[in-house]
C-alpha cells in the first residue's frame, strides 16, 4: 500500500504551491505507485540503475 506523499508541499508549499501540489499528487500520486505496472521493488531497481548508470556516462 502506496504512503501519501507530503515532501513537496512540506518543503515548498509556500514557495511554490504548485511545482509542490505536482510532485505529490502527480509524479509520487499517480506515477510512482502505479502497483499493477511494476512492483515497489523493481520500480526502486530501475531508478537506482538509471541513476548509477547516468553517472557512469558523465
Amino acid at each position: 500500500m502506496a504512503v501519501k506523499q507530503t515532501a513537496g508541499r512540506n518543503g515548498l508549499g509556500d514557495l511554490a504551491p504548485k511545482f509542490a501540489e505536482l510532485n505529490d499528487d502527480v509524479l509520487f500520486g499517480e506515477v510512482w505507485s502505479r502497483e499493477d505496472k511494476l512492483s515497489l521493488r523493481d520500480r526502486c531497481i530501475v531508478t537506482v540503475t538509471a541513476l548509477k548508470d547516468k553517472l557512469n556516462v558523465n
